[in-house]
């Protein structure tokens, strides 16, 4: 082979090289919507992380492209995307469902399809029982009742209200707090729901007040619906501790129900509270350097749901790697196999038989003090 030769092959191989096809992470999110304030911190946290992946060199030598829609809150919608991610852009694999309802109307799609799927939202039903493609970041709702409940024992509350959202989030919410309560003494005498859309749950508020014996209240939502309550509780007068989940562990929760939703408690994770935490606490460096890039890049607060989005992309890529490519089997494999890896929620081992990995420890316990979010005393 003469050098001419020798050097073209050379020139069309770097050429091929450099033109590697790039990985696609389909990504379907609330950007819009009742749930609009869960999904746009997510999105963001998407875009931000893989340019500065892009600008590092990729994964592998292979940039990342992200291709996202916007399912306006809608799980209908979420199914219609994930379809299109599927089978019009060939993804490589999906990191998506901002809500419970969006994650589970995807479940069936990704599963078929044999498709890497990591969802952002809490349910318990995203990932039990197990299903062989589908993992989430976000702790459960069960885990957030465990958390509540245990609060509430310790102060010696023993009968409660829920008050709790009809989306998929809500149901489960539900469901999980009503089998878990009484393994902390708790009874729920009382149990109203509300929509997603509703403006006023006062008069749900009002029936569940006048239940005899009721010692706090527990609100199970995400999105406005919570804030709405919050504030219908401030107007109502009720001076009964007041619970929320980790649903509205962001700062337009508080900026919506305003004053009103001063000594509120909830469950949340460690990022909300990143400066408080102790130096050697495990979680301290990421999640004060995620909170660090999120302010600069957006001039805004960080929020737990923006913190999910960065734990399944990280997930994710540390997948890609461990699995030498894009393959699909070989990076569900590398998903499952994650141990030991610290994020914004706390630190993930997963396994064949846990698609979640998270323990009870992720959740803090905070309570909203002078409008901030602060660790229970």
């Amino acid at each position: 082979m003469n050098k001419f030769v020798f050097s073209m092959l050379l020139v069309c191989a770097q050429g091929a090289a450099g033109a590697a096809e790039p990985i696609r992470i389909g990504s379907v999110v609330s950007a819009t919507g009742a749930a609009a304030y869960l999904g746009d911190p997510e999105l963001k946290t998407l875009q931000m992380y893989i340019e500065r992946i892009n600008a590092e060199g990729g994964v592998l030598g292979r940039k990342l492209e992200l291709i996202h829609y916007d399912d306006g809150s809608e799980a209908n919608k979420a199914n219609s995307f994930a379809k299109r991610l599927i089978e019009s852009d060939k993804v490589d694999l999906i990191i998506g469902g901002t809500t419970t309802g969006s994650s589970m109307a995807m479940i069936p799609l990704v599963e078929k399809a044999g498709i890497p799927f990591i969802s952002m939202a809490a349910g318990v039903p995203i990932i039990e029982p197990v299903k062989k493609w589908v993992f989430k970041v976000a702790p459960t709702d069960r885990m957030a009742a465990e958390k509540v409940f245990s609060e509430m024992k310790r102060l010696g509350i023993s009968k409660i209200g829920m008050l709790s959202e009809t989306s998929g989030f809500g149901q489960s919410g539900n469901k999980e707090s009503v089998a878990v309560a009484p393994k902390f003494g708790i009874s729920i005498v009382a149990s109203e729901t509300y929509g997603p859309k509703d403006t006023d749950v006062t008069a749900q508020l009002t029936k569940i007040r006048a239940t005899p014996g009721i010692q706090a209240v527990f609100v199970f939502g995400a999105g406005q619906g919570p804030a709405v309550a919050t504030k219908n509780y401030k107007q109502l007068a009720i001076t009964l501790p007041l619970y929320q989940s980790h649903g509205v562990a962001s700062e337009e929760y508080i900026k919506l129900s305003g004053p009103a939703s001063e000594g509120v408690k909830l469950p949340a994770a460690a990022l909300v509270v990143a400066a408080q935490l102790a130096p050697g606490d495990p979680q301290k460096e990421v999640v004060t350097a995620y909170e660090k890039s999120y302010r600069e890049r957006y001039k805004t607060e960080v929020s737990t749901f923006g913190g999910h989005g960065y734990d399944a992309l990280m997930i994710a890529v540390a997948a890609l790697k461990r699995a030498g490519g894009s393959d699909k089997a070989r990076v569900r494999d590398a998903i499952e196999a994650t141990r030991g890896y610290v994020g914004t929620a706390g630190q993930f081992d997963m396994s064949a038989g846990d698609h979640m990995g998270l323990g009870l420890s992720a959740f803090r316990l905070l309570d909203i003090r002078n409008g901030e979010w602060k660790l229970a005393q």
